[in-house]
């Protein structure tokens, strides 16, 4: 079944993807043999990462760069990552209402994915679902995030161009600068720039991103202006995108970026296994029993740590 399912992955057929995808969501123990399956066949998409603030329009901004890519015959897949409802537990926005027009598409395939408590607001599973976007044939795959938090780190970690959306009510950019956006963005975009401040946001920016420049850096982050609502500076938007991905091919930074992104991938693996294996029953009953004694200081953790370790 799960050879069946692989196959018709590769193929690219739209069911089997969502089906793939479901079976990584749900932590499914087939999903670990599908993706062993698929593996050899990753590699070849471009990940590309978008994050803000919330209301910054990046779904706006993910369906106009969408449209200009699908102009160039190229096959998208986009993971946008939601906020968990508290109600079901599934993603609270669905397949965004703003993307219905690219999702009728056959060559462009949408899922929204719910952080589902994760620490960042990227989902541990949008990685691989990445890779089963990836092994389905798309050329690009845009991972869209909430936007909160430690996400615009996690996106870092996963995608091989960041994308940072601001807009003019951003406000003070020494804030943005604080938020860590400021070393994650490869590509800074200034959304609704036809609204006041916007010149003062680009100004702030260029300035920031200037004094962050180190001898090192040999090359200079850009800012551009859109109004995504009427798709203005999305073609602008497009060709830095390809300019940065043709950057970093031709100084062999894109493998050493996707290497490091493979070391973290291998120790969150890792780290959950140990974690899964490590907490047996009896171990969880230790704890149980104990919690009340160290909660009143008759016991230290760390004691407690080191017992469960004899």
């Amino acid at each position: 079944m799960l050879d069946n399912l692989a196959e018709k992955i590769l193929k690219g057929e739209k069911t089997a993807v969502a089906r793939g995808i479901s079976l990584v969501e749900n932590e499914s123990k087939q999903a670990g043999e599908l993706l062993k399956k698929l593996y050899k066949n990753t590699g070849r998409a471009y990940l590309i990462g978008i994050t803000g603030p919330p209301g910054a329009g990046k779904s706006t901004i993910t369906n106009a760069l969408t449209k200009v890519l699908r102009e160039k015959g190229f096959k998208i897949g986009i993971i946008a990552v939601d906020p968990t409802s508290p109600f079901t537990g599934g993603a609270l926005l669905g397949d965004r209402i703003r993307m219905q027009e690219s999702g009728t598409d056959n060559d462009v395939f949408i899922r929204s994915m719910a952080t589902r408590g994760s620490l960042g607001g990227l989902s541990k599973k949008a990685k691989e679902a990445c890779e089963i976007l990836d092994a389905s044939g798309k050329d690009f795959v845009i991972i869209e995030t909430v936007g909160v938090g430690q996400s615009e780190l996690d996106i870092a970690q996963t995608a091989d161009t960041t994308i940072v959306i601001l807009v003019p009510e951003s406000g003070d950019a020494v804030q943005t600068m604080k938020a860590g956006l400021m070393e994650i963005g490869d590509i800074f975009v200034i959304n609704k720039s036809d609204r006041d401040g916007s010149e003062a946001l680009g100004v702030a920016l260029r300035t920031m991103l200037h004094l962050k420049m180190t001898k090192e850096s040999d090359r200079e982050v850009p800012v551009i202006k859109t109004v995504a609502s009427r798709n203005k500076g999305i073609d602008e938007l497009y060709d830095f995108i390809i300019r940065h991905k043709t950057y970093l091919e031709k100084n062999g930074k894109l493998a050493r970026k996707r290497k490091e992104n493979l070391l973290k991938q291998i120790n969150e693996l890792v780290n959950n296994k140990l974690e899964n294996k490590f907490w047996t029953n009896d171990r969880k009953n230790k704890l149980e029993s104990k919690i009340d004694k160290i909660s009143e200081r008759e016991v230290t953790p760390y004691d407690f740590v080191d017992e469960l370790f004899h």
